[in-house]
């Protein structure tokens, strides 16, 4: 019981930083799941049987708050379903490992990127222009979902830090059009895994407890991502990409544990840093519009 609680607990916060920044729901239980000795093939089929809950609510109430941009939401889908289905059903033969560090630093100079683009704005409002079209969403789409199956966790990471980087939709529509479409990867790969593992192969406990907590997150997230600044929401969602891969590369080059953690945490400082900066530059942003506002009564 005192484990389900505790799934629970992770399912929630889970949701809540995955719901507001668009990534790390299936980062975050997977990783607990295979700390605690359970198969990947296995930890991954529970997360995804219990995403497909959690951003069912995570969508309906991002679209409550008008976060989402159905278009794109439309295009990811079909793509995202594949590639998922795909990534679950070959899971067992596949070895995820190999291709974690190379897309690690993918996503890591992306992730460096979006903190960049928003950090540099200075005293200007971000500006959106366009949306992103088919041969942009479908490749993206079908690689996403093929690594959030094979990884336990992908989906986010992907297609956030793509579409933030691309600068074609604002932090919130490109947070909610992610989670929303995500509940079609989470019934592609729950589908997969369901055909090549069969349902005595998925733990079902595991699968309620993170639903839970995830579901009454949700609303909350969908919430937070709607009143927080496209400036603060950006710089927040690049500096965890950089810490979840910059984590990832480190170890891969070989490093002590130790050592890791000590440049993650540099990383960190830095990051929280860049967030109290824009927080700064927002606020001053938003004096200098009421005084204008003010000046021109």
């Amino acid at each position: 019981m005192r484990k389900l609680l505790v799934l629970g607990f992770v399912g929630l916060l889970a949701q809540l930083i995955d719901g507001s920044l668009g990534m790390a729901y299936g980062v975050t239980s997977s990783t607990l799941l295979l700390t605690a000795g359970i198969a990947p093939a296995a930890a991954s089929a529970a997360v995804h049987f219990s995403e497909i809950g959690t951003s069912l609510v995570s969508g309906i109430s991002h679209s409550k708050f008008g976060n989402v941009d159905w278009r794109t939401v439309g295009i990811l889908a079909v793509p995202g379903f594949v590639g998922a289905f795909a990534g679950a059903t070959f899971l067992v033969s596949l070895d995820g490992d190999v291709a974690k560090p190379w897309v690690a630093g993918i996503l890591l100079a992306l992730g460096a990127y979006v903190i960049w683009r928003f950090l540099v704005l200075g005293g200007r409002r971000p500006e959106f222009k366009g949306r992103p079209g088919v041969g942009f969403l479908a490749p993206m789409g079908l690689f996403g979902g093929a690594l959030d199956a094979v990884g336990g966790g992908g989906w986010g990471p992907v297609g956030t830090t793509t579409l933030l980087s691309s600068g074609r939709l604002e932090p919130r529509k490109v947070i909610g059009s992610i989670d929303t479409s995500e509940f079609v990867v989470a019934v592609g790969g729950s589908l997969g895994f369901l055909l090549a593992l069969g349902s005595a192969g998925i733990d079902w406990q595991i699968v309620a407890a993170l639903l839970i907590g995830g579901v009454i997150a949700a609303p909350v997230a969908a919430w937070l991502v709607r009143v927080l600044p496209a400036r603060v929401l950006g710089v927040a969602a690049g500096g965890m990409i950089v810490l979840t891969n910059s984590r990832t590369l480190l170890l891969t080059l070989g490093l002590e544990e130790a050592q890791v953690w000590w440049t993650v945490a540099g990383l960190a400082a830095i990051w929280v840093a860049g967030l109290v900066w824009a927080v700064r530059q927002e606020r001053s942003s938003l004096a200098g519009a009421e005084e204008k506002v003010l000046v021109e009564a």
